[in-house]
């Protein structure tokens, strides 16, 4: 299926035109009929010569209802316009034009109606002319009459002709159904319907609502009036919900695939189609983005010539590409189309960053989307993978670990500047065995640990107990930690197993942090919590018990190395969990060098 919107001035026959091609009745509004002028949005579908299925969006052409007619026109991919031979160019056929040009559409049919009561060439060549000089490109056009029938069957090949022109759309992509209608049926709930223009739907799938976050659930689908399983783009669909109420969802809201779209209230655009610089600076503050089926106020700030930034009267769910414009309904006249550059732009607090962010965009404008992932990534320094999709970018930048990505500039100077910040660190903390790993992450402002893990193994540096080392440096002791051990030393060196008790450690002012630092750096050994001795006290302790009978006691032990059982204790079990005494069954050692 493809879906096709209609354009044009009001009353030049474009309801008249659908009702001809399907044989539906397109304003579904008693009011609409009786009147002969179409109010809001109508919808009608067959099946053109050589089988390809074609719904149509008819749109109100009168200029109270531009709102109306942007709804309809802004998610559809191609475009029937239409103008009747004897009026020629209107004012709403002006206006509906400046709407396709802004919002990029490139698909467009020219019908010009009623050639039943004027020559139509010259309208089409007026026309034809208007749609070249708004940027169109080359348009087909056929004459036709919805009086007469004369040229309807002209009409239907060229609208073989421009779906078939039309790009394949992709059924994988993510699911963003702006929606034109909520209505509510008897048994069934609340139904909504919308032009799906990439994705596929299906019965059971869980969406989130943009407008609240709110998971709905798809309780049943309907395509050109059929009951269907599963629906894939393009197509006109009729979505019943479960999980939500017809009034807390209406036009302009929107079905999401879950968790892979972010709603944006700020953003960054490009300015197309204004008609000079002064007029781009001078832009009223206050004006009316249109997106999909949404008309959302929007607060405009002037960056630079070609951009501006747009404050949203409530979020969006809008990524890098979108194609939106800026409508005046004071003044009834488009003011720019825009294109979407970046949905999380950073904060100009700084005198000058407004024109800063201006140069920053204007390489951004025409760049490729993997050049527009990479200046992104390189402002925010990280992002996961998630997040980039999120905003309409590919995955750019190196993993780094947690998810998360990392812009490759921005990686060589993290590699370049952790090691100096660690050194510094050791030097200003030398009782510390390394930086702790959370103040590594917030001196160089790293998004979680992982990322510092990573970045201390690219960088050479070990993480151990929670902190970021430089392997093989032995940081000195300050000078009366210097001091005190070396009054521990000498005492040491006399009676080597008279370890030091609590009181005497406090006499030195050593405490747990001191003593620490002098075993990492291979000043003393420790045995157990307040028990310390020389670095090579288990060496020697092994060669005393050496010489003992063995198997030995414990009291044995304690009388050759001449200490207490509070040191004799632990220096055991340290020494049989290094291999050097055995523990025997009936609580006895041996030295395991020594023979049995």
């Amino acid at each position: 299926m493809q879906v096709i919107a209609t354009a044009g001035h009001v009353d030049h026959g474009k309801s008249t035109l659908v009702r001809l091609l399907t044989g539906m009745e397109p304003d579904r509004w008693e009011q609409e009929r009786r009147r002969g002028l179409t109010i809001d949005l109508g919808f009608a579908w067959t099946t053109l010569p050589g089988g390809p299925e074609v719904a149509f969006v008819d749109v109100p052409g009168h200029e109270r209802f531009v709102p109306n007619m942007l709804a309809g026109v802004g998610p559809v991919p191609a475009v029937l316009f239409v103008v009747a031979a004897d009026e020629g160019w209107m004012p709403q056929s002006a206006e509906h034009l400046e709407a396709l040009a802004a919002l990029g559409v490139r698909h467009v049919l020219l019908a010009v109606t009623r050639c039943d009561l004027a020559d139509p060439e010259p309208a089409r060549q007026q026309a034809l002319a208007r749609t070249a000089a708004a940027g169109l490109g080359a348009v087909d056009s056929v004459t036709v009459s919805g009086r007469t029938g004369e040229g309807l069957d002209r009409l239907r090949a060229a609208l073989v002709r421009l779906v078939g022109a039309l790009p394949p759309a992709d059924p994988d992509a993510d699911v963003r159904l702006w929606l034109d209608r909520s209505f509510s049926v008897v048994g069934a709930g609340t139904v909504v319907t919308g032009t799906l223009t990439a994705g596929t739907l299906c019965a059971e799938d869980e969406l989130q609502l943009a407008s609240t976050g709110a998971l709905v659930r798809v309780r049943g689908l309907q395509a050109l009036g059929r009951d269907l399983s599963e629906v894939r783009a393009v197509a006109r669909a009729a979505v019943n919900l479960r999980g939500v109420e017809q009034h807390a969802v209406g036009r302009g809201d929107a079905l999401l695939t879950t968790g892979r779209w972010l709603t944006t209230a700020e953003v960054d655009v490009a300015l197309r189609g204004t008609a000079d610089a002064d007029e781009r600076h001078d832009l009223p503050r206050e004006l009316v983005l249109h997106v999909g089926s949404a008309s959302v106020p929007a607060r405009v700030r002037p960056l630079g010539a070609d951009s501006a930034r747009l404050r949203l009267a409530r979020p969006l769910p809008l990524r890098v590409g979108d194609r939106a414009l800026l409508r005046d309904p004071g003044r009834h006249r488009v003011v720019a189309g825009v294109d979407v550059l970046d949905v999380t732009p950073p904060e100009l607090r700084r005198r000058g960053a407004a024109r800063g962010r201006a140069t920053e965009l204007a390489a951004l404008a025409d760049a490729p989307r993997q050049a527009v992932a990479e200046a992104i990534l390189l402002r925010r320094r990280f992002a996961s993978a998630g997040e980039l999709h999120a905003m309409g970018l590919p995955a750019v930048g190196e993993p780094v670990g947690d998810g998360l990505r990392v812009h490759a500039s921005v990686w060589r100077e993290l590699l370049a500047s952790v090691r100096a910040v660690v050194d510094q660190w050791s030097d200003d903390h030398p009782l510390e065995s390394g930086m702790p790993v959370e103040a590594v992450r917030q001196r160089l402002r790293l998004p979680t640990a992982g990322v510092v893990e990573r970045l201390a193994g690219a960088a050479s540096l070990h993480v151990v107990g929670g902190r970021v080392c430089v392997p093989g440096r032995v940081a000195g002791l300050p000078g009366p930690v210097e001091a005190a051990v070396g009054a521990l030393t000498a005492a040491l060196r006399d009676a080597p197993f008279a370890a030091p008790d609590a009181a005497r450690m406090a006499e030195l002012r050593l405490g747990p942090r001191e003593l620490a630092a002098a075993v990492r750096a291979g000043r003393l050994l420790k045995v157990a919590d307040g028990v310390f001795l020389l670095p090579d006290g288990d060496t020697r302790a092994g060669e005393v018990l050496a010489e003992l009978p063995q198997p030995f006691t414990l009291s044995q032990a304690r009388q050759a190395l001449r200490t207490t059982r509070r040191v004799a204790v632990p220096l055991l079990e340290l020494l049989d969990r290094r291999g050097v005494t055995e523990r025997l069954p009936d609580d006895t050692r041996r030295v395991r060098t020594a023979s049995a």
